[in-house]
């Protein structure tokens, strides 16, 4: 095993929790004249606004799609180590999980490649779609927001948003004007596996010109855990003789850092500007005792906004990300696959002056990145997926009560896979795609406190490329994965219904969805077992895989989702807030009738928020029911209930904002083990931990 952590690179900063505290010391002992970073519409701590940028290009506050906005110290009091874990639990949100670094958003039973995840709106190429061990390349230490778009009105962003869009927001391209030096430090160390992380940055500006640095650095020791890595089903599977770890996780230590360097030029209506960001991690396959992934991105953008033109269009935004990504799978100190994905995403978005009672906007999106996997163990030929597609969407509100919207997309998606001297990839071909897409909402105020809204689309998706041509070995899974070549667009009919209250700050949602797909594409085991060559072995072989091809089906979501926030008391300095959230997802393969895989279960969180002056409490309960409706070849999962608990004191020292906290999760010491992790029966969450951290900003 290869625990050594990669050579720092030259294109990515590397930084310690006492450097990044250093640099921020440096910044704030040269700044005068200090403001919240970011966007000029602040909520309080220098956090953006909850003005929407995801689901609607108009700007709204007061959306129809079902959305949610995670920022501040809602933000702060979430983040873990992936971006998956961080968003879990929110409505309809949960996540992949193969260890305690690696987590992707799961969005009402949908992963992979019918979930975007974005960077500013545009694509930061990466793995994470391919395969569950392959992290999401974005530190939470570094996101000012996230914004989460669930189901149909998603759509703006492409076929492979047919489950919803996750768009993680941050300030490396500045979009207001700053004036002096500012900036913020967060630093955490939790006990239980000596985890420790620190995050920095810097930002300053005369007013025109605003440029911003951060740094992020986070390293774990191998995760602790309440019992067994194996479940108790997996370990009667086991059989008597085998060793069974305990206590720990093995495998299961990493670390990442990196860093980011942009600036932009701003006026009164705009700005335009340029930013990079380097981003390294090793870490272990909690599958594989021998397995390192190593994996490194650039990222370079290009954003601006021009506002108050002339002419027809009143408002227009460019967007531009290059990526260029690579992992390699390092197994007993060797290279057996390497993973590349680089390539581009463009979008242009033109606000249009009102027609009529329209408004609205139009934009075009290209895109093409290239994707390889190189070695003894390459699941899929290398590809160039191309996309081009233009979109809009318009509003009308009809009266002050009723606000109508409809949306729609046309794409064209060309698949182009290479001759890489792999024989087993030699009949792979083009395929080209067109996708349409289009959207109806409406929200309907019924009274000052309460609205109702809904949604309806209808979606197409095209194939991704490792669904037409995988023909490969699929460790993560322990799955030997055969595309089919000739599989067809994906297509869905989608609609959502929720009522909504919200009164100061007090506010509620009780929604509901359904999705009902026609071809929708999904693995299934042929009953073979195969080596690494697809060539057929006898039960109990060592690195026996279950062969599985992709196929077209007909199948249906619903489910429902709830959350609120209730003010119980507020009395002087004293306030208790009382959060209540749920979602539950029913997810079926019609032909057969048989459930689909990874399905979160039913789940409902408590929480009690208290704030009295610079002291805050929070106390949160999980339950998770058990998850017993599986495919036939899969195992159930046990309910758990999972207690946290989280205390901050907010100070100051000078000019400069402080916040200490210390958090509790799991505090119960349950065996959890998530229905949508593809090894939760080999290895299962954290156990027992506790975290303290200091954040400031100035």
């Amino acid at each position: 095993m290869n625990k050594n952590p990669p050579r720092t690179s030259a294109r990515a900063l590397r930084l310690s929790p006492l450097s990044l505290a250093l640099v921020a010391a440096l910044a704030h002992a040269q700044s005068d004249n200090v403001r919240p970073a970011g966007n000029a519409t602040q909520a309080p701590g220098g956090s953006l606004a909850p003005v929407f940028v995801t689901a609607n290009p108009l700007g709204d506050t007061d959306l129809i799609a079902p959305a949610t906005a995670l920022y501040g110290d809602a933000l702060t009091r979430r983040q873990t180590n992936s971006l998956g874990e961080t968003l879990n639990g929110l409505p309809g949100v949960s996540t992949t999980t193969y260890g305690p670094m690696v987590g992707r958003p799961i969005i009402r039973g949908m992963d992979g490649d019918r979930i975007r995840i974005l960077q500013n709106g545009v694509a930061a190429w990466d793995a994470s779609s391919l395969s569950y061990d392959h992290a999401v390349p974005q530190e939470p230490l570094t996101i000012e927001r996230v914004e989460i778009v669930r189901g149909p009105a998603a759509l703006l962003y492409g076929g492979n948003a047919i489950g919803g869009v996750v768009n993680t927001i941050d300030n490396r391209i500045p979009r207001e004007p700053i004036n002096g030096l500012t900036g913020g430090v967060d630093a955490s160390y939790g006990g239980a596996n000596d985890a420790r992380a620190g995050a920095a940055q810097v930002e300053g500006g005369n007013g025109q010109f605003a440029f911003h640095v951060d740094a992020f650095d986070r390293e774990t020791s191998k995760e602790r855990i309440p019992g067994f890595a194996h479940s108790e089903r997996q370990r009667a599977l086991d059989g008597p003789d085998t060793s069974e770890a305990y206590g720990s996780l093995p495998n299961s230590d990493g670390r990442w850092h990196g860093g980011a360097l942009g600036g932009a030029y701003t006026w009164a209506d705009g700005y335009a500007g340029l930013s990079y960001n380097g981003y390294e991690a090793n870490y272990g396959s909690v599958a594989e005792d021998d397995v390192r992934l190593r994996m490194h991105q650039d990222h370079a953008a290009f954003a601006s906004e021009v506002r108050n033109l002339r002419g027809p269009f009143s408002q227009l935004k460019f967007d531009v990300g290059y990526t260029d990504y690579e992992h390699k799978e390092i197994d007993n100190g060797e290279t057996s696959t390497t993973f590349r994905n680089h390539g581009y995403e463009a979008r242009i978005e033109a606000r249009h002056r009102k027609m009529g009672p329209l408004e609205g906007a139009l934009g075009v999106q290209l895109s093409q990145n290239t994707f390889s996997a190189l070695g003894d163990e390459a699941l899929v030929p290398t590809t160039q997926t191309t996309n081009v597609a233009l979109f809009g969407l318009e509003e009308w509100n009809v009266t002050d009560a009723l606000k109508l919207s409809a949306g729609a997309r046309y794409e064209h998606v060309k698949q182009q896979p290479a001759a890489t001297g792999n024989g087993k990839f030699a009949s792979a071909r083009e395929r080209d795609f067109n996708a349409a897409s289009a959207s109806l909402g409406a929200l309907y105020k019924l009274t000052p406190l309460w609205s109702v809204a809904g949604n309806a689309a209808y979606t197409e998706r095209a194939p991704a490329l490792y669904e037409l041509y995988a023909n490969g070995p699929h460790d993560a899974t322990g799955q030997y994965l055969i595309g089919n070549p000739d599989a067809q667009k994906e297509k869905a009919l989608s609609s959502d219904l929720s009522l909504r209250f919200a009164s100061g700050p007090n506010k509620g949602s009780v929604g509901v969805f359904y999705s009902r797909f026609k071809n929708y594409l999904t693995e299934f085991n042929t009953g073979r077992l195969v080596d690494d060559a697809d060539q057929l072995v006898a039960p109990g072989t060592d690195g026996a895989l279950n062969e599985a091809v992709y196929r077209g089906v007909r199948a249906e979501f619903y489910g429902v989702e709830l959350d609120g926030k209730w003010r119980v008391l507020q009395k002087g300095a004293h306030r208790v807030d009382v959060e209540l959230g749920g979602d539950y997802t029913h997810a079926r393969n019609m032909d057969n009738d048989q459930p689909l895989p990874r399905i979160a279960p039913l789940r409902a969180t408590l929480a009690v928020d208290y704030g009295y002056g610079p002291f805050g409490a929070r106390a949160q309960l999980e339950h998770a029911w058990g998850q017993h409706r599986v495919p036939e070849n899969d195992l159930p999962t046990a309910s758990y209930t999972k207690l946290g608990v989280l205390l901050t004191y907010a100070f100051r020292v000078g000019a400069t904002n402080w916040l200490a906290y210390l958090r509790g999760d799991n505090l119960t010491n349950q065996d959890i083990r998530y229905a949508s992790s593809v090894v939760r029966d080999i290895a299962p969450e954290g156990g027992r931990s506790v975290m303290a951290g200091l954040r400031t900003r100035f």
